[in-house]
């Protein structure tokens, strides 16, 4: 089914007034007052605010995603708010925030919210949709739009509805230092390692850092009291712009593809207790899959 069957002209608001998210979100409540449904809007506003409390639904790409999952409403609504000068709310890669997108679902209903909420993701990350958003002259205009982009709501949640697609990687002459910068800039545990050309070679996580530090750790384990000539942390700063990538990182990675159901995925990371899957196209990494992005959208919304 193609998101754009989903969508009702009259909860398209091509001419925000707003000028932050929370007061986009009110003006687009305000759309289904207006059609006289009888619903706790309270409970709704609570419940809206509630999820945004717990992480910012701002996207990314000029678009923001507020939602609520609430037994405040007992069907599907899709409600979609564009500003044209942009909104004030700080968003992750700094791009002015202009499309808000409000999902309301019944707490019993989960398929269908996630499947629309990631096509309404794959929309906002085309190239170019930000221009078409400034030139849209009404709410059906925005509708052929999005159904001509052919982006469709799934039968089943797949691997590139949750993955991450922008992944940090590095290449083999990269040293140890620059894993390191990578690791504490982006708060990751483990990066991906990569060609020239984006295949994908292996990964390095921060055990295999400390593994470098410490070649003797088995016999420093079996033994406590096992006495070092030098300090194995010191030794390795000492090193960390000669150490190449090359001689640390391994190969044995688990890899999926775009286009494979996300449970089978999810299975297998508890199956194999791993926290990190990524995801390749033709053996060019394209995206990585977390344990707990999985947790954050699938469990917690």
């Amino acid at each position: 089914m193609k998101l754009a069957n989903l969508l009702m002209d009259r909860r398209i608001n091509i001419d925000l007034k707003a000028h932050t998210k929370e007061e986009a979100v009110l003006e687009l409540l305000d759309m289904i007052k207006a059609e006289g449904l009888s619903l706790d809007y309270d409970e709704i506003l609570r419940s809206i605010q509630e999820r945004d409390e717990v992480e910012s639904t701002s996207y990314g790409h000029g678009f923001a995603f507020p939602h609520s999952r609430t037994n405040a409403v007992s069907e599907l609504y899709i409600l979609i708010g564009i500003s044209k000068n942009g909104l004030c709310d700080k968003t992750p890669d700094n791009i002015p925030l202009h499309a808000v997108c409000l999902l309301l679902t019944p707490s019993t209903i989960a398929k269908l919210y996630l499947q629309t909420l990631a096509g309404l993701a794959s929309f906002a990350r085309m190239e170019g949709t930000l221009d078409v958003l400034h030139t849209v002259r009404n709410s059906l205009d925005l509708i052929k739009y999005i159904s001509d982009t052919n982006v469709m709501v799934d039968k089943e949640l797949m691997v590139k509805d949750v993955m991450r697609h922008n992944v940090v990687s590095v290449k083999p002459d990269d040293t140890l230092k620059e894993v390191a910068n990578q690791m504490f800039r982006n708060r990751l545990s483990a990066l991906a390692v990569v060609d020239q050309n984006n295949k994908l070679l292996g990964a390095i996580s921060d055990r295999d850092l400390i593994k470098a530090a410490l070649p003797d750790y088995k016999t420093l384990i079996s033994n406590l009291n096992y006495s070092m000539d030098i300090e194995p942390f010191e030794e390795l700063l000492k090193r960390e712009d000669k150490i190449k990538v090359s001689q640390l990182y391994r190969d044995d990675y688990e890899v999926t593809t775009p286009n494979t159901r996300i449970v089978e995925v999810a299975a297998m990371m508890i199956f194999k207790d791993i926290t990190r899957v990524f995801v390749t196209s033709e053996d060019n990494l394209v995206g990585i899959l977390l344990r707990k992005d999985i947790v954050n959208m699938i469990i917690r919304g």
